[in-house]
């Protein structure tokens, strides 16, 4: 990223790069976050999205619509229709019609399902740790408090930022 900043401040020296910056660098984290593959999740058998879907499910100890858990994990609806339906044939998730809406389907997690997100968090959270162990916890803890705040900012402008 920094070569990146470099050579844009070569051809445009007048060019305020700070914010590329640091979206750059975000943006850098994330992929490489993302080709690491949460490597405990991807020995499971799961994508971060499909298990994002099922620890929203055990974190919220109730039965969600789809898009309830739309909702929960940022996903389209889309998206989540086909994770569930995935989910639901290795037999992880089950399906629950509401009985005064034919149109309306509760999910929640079965025994398998609750077993496997039991046993894999406290694996993938001792691989995030070791991910972010080149930061010491006041580190950690400020880069999370700094990456909260730029969060609630843009999910409070995401209508604006996207006109």
């Amino acid at each position: 990223m920094a070569a990146v900043v470099r050579q844009w401040q070569a051809v445009r020296p007048g060019l305020d790069t700070g914010p590329m910056e640091i979206i750059g660098r975000i943006n850098r984290c994330a992929a490489l976050l993302q080709q690491a593959e949460d490597a405990p999740l991807r020995r499971a058998g799961l994508s971060r999205p499909e298990f994002d879907l099922l620890g929203a499910l055990r974190r919220t100890g109730h039965e969600l619509t789809p898009g309830e858990l739309a909702r929960e994990t940022f996903s389209s609806g889309a998206a989540v229709t086909k994770r569930l339906k995935q989910l639901t044939e290795r037999g992880l998730v089950e399906r629950r019609g509401d009985t005064r809406d034919r149109r309306v389907v509760h999910l929640r997690l079965t025994d398998a399902g609750r077993d496997l997100v039991d046993g894999i968090l406290p694996v993938q959270l001792a691989y995030e740790t070791a991910v972010l162990s080149g930061l010491d916890g006041p580190e950690q803890g400020e880069l999370a408090a700094l990456l909260g705040e730029l969060l609630g900012q843009l999910e409070g402008r995401l209508g604006v930022l996207r006109a």
